[in-house]
C-alpha cells in the first residue's frame, strides 16, 4: 500500500499570520510538523504543498518533497488536490491531509483515519477528549456516534440542534484520509452554505450523505496551533 502524506501549508493564515514560518523551539512550525509526518514512518511520501516559495525552503533540509501550489485554492482539500492530481502522487493507494498545524500529530491518529478508509469509510479522519477549556472558535468539535461515524462538526459548545443522545462530543485532530478517487470527488460536490458560515470544508461531504469514520483516542495527545496563545504553549510543552 501506497500512502502519500501532504501537508498543505498556506501562507495567508487569518488567526495566525504566516503560521507556516513562525518559530517554535527555533524552528518554522512546517519544518517541526514535516518531521512529525516523517517520524510516522508511512509507506510513501511525505510533501508540503505551499503557495510560497519560503515555506518550501523552511522544510528543505528535511529532504521532503516540496510543491509549489497555485495560491488560488480556497482551502487544504483543493491544494491536496493539486499534489494527487500529478502523475508523480497520483498511484497512490491512500492520500493523508495532514494539516501543516499539527506539530505533534499522533501516530494513532493518522493511522486510524487511514483504518477507517480501509475499512470503508469515505473518509477517514481523528478526534480526542475535549480540553475542558469550554468552547473556543479556534476548537473544532465532532458529534460521533457509538459506530465511529461523524455526525456534526461545529465550533460552538454543542451542534446546531443541541446534542444528539448517546453520541459523543470530542475535539476533531487536523488529519483526513482519502482515496484519489475520492478526494476528487469531494472537490467536485456542491458547496454548502454550512461549510462556509462555519469555516469547517468537512461539512460539505457530510452534508452530501458522506460516511466520514474517526478514529477516537482515549487521551488528549495532539495540540494544534491556531493562535499565537496555541504557539506559546506549544513551545512550553517542547
Amino acid at each position: 500500500m501506497r500512502i502519500v502524506c501532504v501537508i498543505p501549508a498556506r501562507i495567508g493564515s487569518v488567526r495566525l499570520p504566516h503560521k507556516p514560518l513562525c518559530l517554535l523551539a527555533g524552528e518554522p512550525l512546517v519544518r517541526v510538523v514535516a518531521r512529525r509526518a516523517l517520524e510516522l514512518d508511512l509507506p510513501g511520501p511525505v510533501v508540503v504543498a505551499s503557495d510560497d516559495e519560503r515555506v518550501l525552503n523552511a522544510v528543505a533540509p528535511l529532504g521532503v518533497h516540496g510543491v509549489l501550489t497555485r495560491s488560488s485554492h480556497r482551502s487544504g482539500t483543493e491544494r491536496v488536490a493539486e499534489v494527487v492530481s500529478s502523475p508523480q502522487y497520483s498511484d497512490a493507494d491512500v492520500v493523508v491531509n495532514l494539516q501543516g498545524d499539527e506539530p505533534f500529530i499522533p501516530a494513532d491518529a493518522v493511522y486510524g483515519a487511514v483504518g477507517r478508509v480501509r475499512a470503508g469509510d469515505d473518509v477517514g479522519t481523528a478526534a480526542q477528549p475535549l480540553d475542558g477549556r469550554g468552547p473556543r472558535a479556534s476548537v473544532v468539535r465532532v458529534a460521533v456516534t457509538k459506530a465511529g461515524r461523524a455526525v456534526s462538526f461545529f465550533r460552538d459548545a454543542a451542534p446546531p440542534g443541541g446534542r444528539p443522545a448517546g453520541h459523543a462530543v470530542l475535539e476533531h485532530i487536523g488529519v483526513y484520509a482519502y482515496t484519489p478517487r475520492r478526494l476528487l470527488a469531494w472537490l467536485a460536490l456542491p458547496p454548502t452554505p454550512d461549510e462556509g458560515d462555519q469555516d469547517l470544508e468537512q461539512l460539505r461531504p457530510l452534508h452530501h450523505g458522506w460516511r466520514i469514520g474517526v478514529a477516537s483516542l482515549e487521551a488528549r495527545e495532539a495540540h494544534s496551533i491556531d493562535t499565537e496563545t496555541d504557539l506559546r504553549l506549544a513551545e512550553a510543552m517542547l
